[in-house]
């Protein structure tokens, strides 16, 4: 069997929450609030990709990761990009990307060190089903209210711009050096090949949704190792139980069977949508959201 299960971390955050989805059972009263729950190759090693839950009951601090060269300038072995996918949000929930604005570096650090960065962010409204591709060195910081699946490349490397008034370190050299002052603008408008939505398409990874049923084997190239993450429903995994809640990475092939109903992302890095020729699927196509993309830049070709 190729499919190996992930072992799932809690992490304690100030800004976390003790109201989890079922899949991973309520927080005590007593206790402290969990912000994330990642997922780690039982086997050890550093694969390329790393996927979190995020529960967020305050806003996260402003800030940006850098890009594979200046990772790459550190000794670290890639940078970070993002892709939010919004499983639940309260009414008034947003997340912050990109700025309203372009303006010079030195306006952004005095903006961070005063506080006006808060309002020189693009706060825009959220819901359940909206997604995010956010590049290295985009400016960006999640709201309060808010259950998300991030996939990200996998770098443990974030410079904190502002923090309102936290008593945590901020970063600000490091993150004027490698943010971009500017709008945000999606690196792709999300389409569907068949049943398939595209979410994503690198420049680091890309990001599927795919619906049940569908079955057959999922067969990962040799430097592209595929992340399954049910989110709702249910099927098997090389015969093991498929659930929400958790998350699977394959390395050469493996068999899937999931039912109607069934939800769940799928990612692989790099740039390039692959087939899978394998897979039958037979789920009626659903219509894509497409709110959060009214500046996406149009799709390249591969």
């Amino acid at each position: 069997m190729t499919a190996t299960r992930l072992v799932a971390h809690r992490v304690k955050k100030v800004w976390g929450r003790r109201d989890l989805p079922p899949a991973f059972g309520s927080v005590p009263d007593d206790a402290e609030p969990i912000g994330e729950i990642h997922f780690e190759d039982p086997r050890g090693g550093g694969p390329e990709l790393l996927v979190k839950y995020l529960f967020t009951a305050e806003r996260l601090s402003i800030q940006v990761h850098p890009d594979d060269e200046a990772a790459h300038a550190l000794g670290h072995p890639r940078g970070k990009d993002e892709a939010w996918f919004v499983l639940s949000a309260e009414p008034d929930a947003e997340i912050g990307i990109g700025l309203r604005q372009v303006v010079a570096k030195e306006e952004l650090r005095a903006a961070a060190l005063d506080g006006r960065i808060e309002n020189m962010v693009d706060w825009r409204s959220v819901a359940a089903g909206d997604s995010y591709y956010s590049p290295a060195g985009t400016v960006h910081a999640i709201g309060p209210g808010l259950a998300l699946i991030e996939v990200q490349q996998n770098l443990d490397l974030t410079y904190r711009l502002y923090d309102y008034g936290r008593p945590r370190e901020l970063h600000l050299d490091a993150a004027i050096e490698v943010a971009d002052a500017a709008p945000y603008q999606a690196p792709l408008e999300p389409y569907r090949i068949d049943t398939r939505e595209i979410l994503a398409d690198g420049p680091a990874f890309v990001l599927e949704r795919w619906r049940g049923p569908c079955s057959g084997r999922v067969e990962a190239e040799p430097s592209r190792a595929v992340w399954i993450i049910p989110m709702s429903g249910s099927g098997t995994i090389d015969g093991q139980p498929l659930e929400a809640g958790s998350v699977w990475l394959v390395e050469g092939s493996a068999d899937l069977s999931v039912g109607a109903g069934t939800d769940m992302l799928v990612s692989y890095p790099g740039r390039g949508v692959r087939n899978f020729d394998a897979i039958r699927f037979d789920a009626t196509p659903a219509p894509i959201q497409r709110r959060l993309y009214r500046d996406a830049a149009p799709r390249r070709a591969n």
